[in-house]
């Protein structure tokens, strides 16, 4: 029996747990999910590509690493492996709350974990009538968001199964409320309904945690989150151009995290989730914001540096060798002064502000090899491997 990599490219992240697996002397199988055909039916179950059969490496699995990047796909993915008798990294019923902005601050919700405040409407913004007609919705919606959410503070409307910052946007009057609303389409990103959120006064820095969880062992909350900083977006988000840097976490935040984590993964022996959480700062500000956007801009010159090796596309033939750049490139940004006073008013707010902590997502499959893994110490990898190679031994 062995540990199976599924997988819909191959691309860093992929690359980095198959360079970790050979370091920890772990045996991986793989599978391109993306373009396998799998059979069933009176012949049993077969998995093949055009070229190649790969029913074998789904036999012969015990345990599967579900890196489909695509929410459906890694949804479905978890669910065959499950019914054909394998474990999977994480398990359906994980992928099925996580999956959802909504089902995630629901269970959190449940159990008493800090969220912002959140309203579904399951009406779409706009209905079209067998005859082709249109029934406009979003007045009424936004009716229903205004009198939950005070709109002089601000509205967040997302896509309850949106990734990378898409489709969320912030309203601060009823105009822009109503386009907002407007504009949430029914799709794969948004199945149903409209989701609002009250907009959380954050500054300039959210944090992502990893949390993870060994068969037969107590679940960790690894000390030190990424930071993604920047005053560009209220998404502080790496894909709309903030930066990374790290945060050495309270213990009173670890331990919340954990119980996020258990709450995630009931049931479950073995998981691990990438927590994003945002810190209510509201005018508890320690630093001068000018200051601030000052050192911010300085740390971005050095940042090119890093973003230049993340271009460069020798990391899909000499991977290895790529990965010692982008290490070199990142050990030179962090060493900027610039870097120190960013991380330091980051790591002093979130001391001082680590009582108003909200969790508002929670990712089954997060991407760490370029920023994660960098900024904080942890390959991901590793506590991933560690899990599925519990659930073997189990």
């Amino acid at each position: 029996m062995s540990i199976a990599l599924l997988y819909e490219r191959s691309e860093n992240d992929e690359n980095g747990i198959k360079l970790t697996a050979q370091q920890l002397g772990i045996e991986l199988a793989f599978i391109p999910f993306r373009k396998i055909a799998l059979s069933i039916g009176k012949d049993g179950f077969s998995a093949k590509t055009k070229g190649k059969d790969y029913t074998p490496a789904f036999s012969d699995a015990k345990v599967v690493l579900n890196r489909a990047q695509s929410k459906n796909r890694r949804l479905q993915a978890s669910y065959i492996m499950e019914v054909l008798g394998k474990k999977a990294i994480n398990s359906s019923q994980i992928e099925f709350v996580c999956y959802s902005k909504l089902r995630t601050l629901l269970n959190l919700h449940k159990a008493g974990i800090p969220i912002p405040k959140t309203v579904f409407v399951p009406c779409d913004a706009t209905d079209v009538m067998k005859n082709g007609r249109e029934i406009h919705n979003e007045k009424d919606i936004a009716d229903l968001f205004e009198a939950e959410i005070p709109l002089s503070e601000g509205i967040v409307i997302k896509a309850d199964a949106g990734t990378h910052g898409k489709m969320i946007m912030l309203s601060k009057d009823r105009a822009e409320l109503e386009a907002n609303i407007k504009e949430t389409k029914p799709g794969i990103i948004n199945p149903i309904g409209v989701v609002a959120q009250e907009l959380i006064e954050k500054w300039f820095y959210d944090l992502r945690i990893i949390v993870h969880k060994e068969a037969g062992k107590e679940p960790q909350c690894y000390h030190t989150a990424m930071a993604r900083a920047g005053f560009k977006d209220f998404r502080t988000n790496t894909f709309l151009g903030n930066l990374v840097f790290h945060s050495k976490l309270p213990q009173s935040v670890q331990d919340l995290a954990v119980k996020c984590g258990k709450t995630l993964g009931e049931g479950t022996d073995a998981w691990i989730f990438a927590l994003d959480a945002m810190v209510d700062v509201a005018d508890k500000k320690n630093a001068d914001e000018e200051f601030l956007k000052q050192q911010l801009d300085s740390a971005a010159q050095a940042w090119t540096g890093v973003q230049k090796v993340k271009a460069d596309e020798t990391r899909l033939t000499a991977f290895e060798e790529w990965n010692k750049k982008l290490e070199a490139a990142f050990k030179t940004y962090k060493a900027t002064t610039a870097y120190e006073n960013v991380n330091r008013i980051i790591e002093e707010s979130v001391e001082q502000n680590q009582r108003a902590l909200v969790f508002h997502e929670s990712n089954s499959c997060p991407e760490f090899w370029e920023n994660t893994r960098l900024a904080t110490g942890l390959n991901v990898a590793e506590p991933l491997l560690k899990s599925a190679q519990s659930l073997v031994d189990s």
